[in-house]
């Protein structure tokens, strides 16, 4: 039970790590990132934040 929470509480950890979806620091983020490792809707966000402003 114990390694269970903890588990729970590393997963949120490390989720809260990325930077939210259409800030500077997601934008510096996605041109760091392979386009080739991109999503469908990482394309859209990126283009709807970070280059249609």
């Amino acid at each position: 039970m114990k390694r269970l929470a903890l588990l729970i509480a590393a997963i949120f950890l490390l989720a809260a790590c990325e930077p939210e979806v259409g800030t500077k620091a997601w934008c510096d983020m996605m041109d760091k990132k392979p386009k080739g490792d991109w999503s469908f809707n990482d394309m859209g966000d990126y283009t709807k934040h970070c280059v249609v402003q």
